[in-house]
């Protein structure tokens, strides 16, 4: 008796084993609920997506969406998207969107946009909706110096046929701010900016900046338009400043070597006044060498001192009279 109820209770435990692997291998509800809603799928095929590592319900439920819609996709084209990495549930909303909308777009087409690393549902939707794209404060200057600050509100369509390969909305920004720049700077007054800014938005708008870029622009509307800075007071007194700085470094260099020729002149007459002194040095040796030899007599000496000390206190006079006409 103890035997056959642990040979009954281990039957029940292989059963519930079995059941068990059966159920997660086969979806059987999922497979119910796409019967019910006109999917013909078979078992086997959902046995083969979870041996692939396919999530069944990521497959079924976007077809069961795609027909309910009316739209005729195979189950291997979705589950070969999935492989490939892309988002089926929103390519099938994308179509869905795109159909309502009278949209013409195949699933080949919306799976590459969706493999591309674009969002094929909000592509759809702006092509639908166009979406209002907002710039930074943009800073312009005019010919007459002064800096202008224009914000724009740029309404793009997306442009389904160039989503692939088309630039993005930084693109479409960095265009805008570039034309608002080149306009901006083209008037000969701020003044001109202001009372007129639509002539921004037309002069950028006829430019066809889109081209190129997944949308399609269909207006640029001038949100703000602001008076900044006078950037052409500020670079001529940047320029005064620099060239001040220029003058007074070559007014330094001129009284450096100014007080270098000055040293030199010193130098050259301190030398000249020790020539002077040698040379001084050696009349007492030649006089009384003269002396000596009879070419000079004592009367003659008697003169030349004489001559000597008057020339003496005329040179002190004179400079008692040039130091006073000086103190005048």
């Amino acid at each position: 008796m103890p035997n056959n109820i642990v040979f009954i209770g281990l039957i029940g435990l292989i059963i519930i084993i079995f059941l068990s692997i059966f159920f997660t291998m086969v979806p059987v509800g999922l497979w119910i609920t796409a019967i019910f809603s006109g999917v013909k799928v078979k078992i086997s095929t959902l046995v083969g997506m979870r041996l692939r590592r396919v999530v069944p319900s990521r497959i079924i439920n976007p077809l069961i969406k795609a027909t309910k819609a009316g739209i005729d996709i195979d189950v291997n084209t979705l589950e070969a998207h999935y492989l490939a990495g892309g988002n089926v549930n929103m390519v099938v909303d994308a179509l869905i969107a795109a159909q309502r909308a009278n949209i013409d777009i195949e699933f080949e087409r919306a799976a590459a946009i969706d493999l591309a690393g674009r969002n094929v549902l909000e592509a759809v939707q702006v092509s639908v909706n166009p979406k209002v794209i907002e710039t930074p404060l943009i800073s312009a200057v005019a010919m007459n110096g002064i800096e202008v600050m224009v914000k724009a509100k740029v309404t793009v369509r997306a442009n389904i046929d160039r989503l692939i390969g088309g630039a993005g909305e930084e693109t479409i920004i960095a265009r805008v701010g570039e034309g608002i720049v080149t306009t901006v700077g083209s008037a000969k007054s701020h003044t001109e900016v202001l009372e007129n800014p639509d002539s921004i938005s037309q002069t950028v708008l006829s430019k066809g900046l889109d081209s190129g870029t997944a949308f399609e622009i269909l207006s640029i509307d001038i949100a703000d338009v602001d008076v900044g800075r006078n950037i052409g007071a500020k670079l001529q007194t940047d320029q005064a400043e620099a060239d001040k700085r220029i003058a007074q470094a070559k007014a330094e260099e001129r009284r450096a070597m100014a007080v270098a020729k000055e040293q030199e002149m010193i130098a050259e007459v301190r030398s000249m006044r020790a020539k002077v002194v040698e040379a001084e040095k050696e009349v007492p040796l030649a006089i009384a060498e003269a002396l000596k030899s009879g070419n000079l007599g004592v009367l003659d000496y008697y003169n030349l001192n004489n001559i000597k000390a008057d020339t003496d206190m005329r040179e002190s006079f004179s400079n008692k009279e040039k130091n006073q006409s000086k103190n005048d």
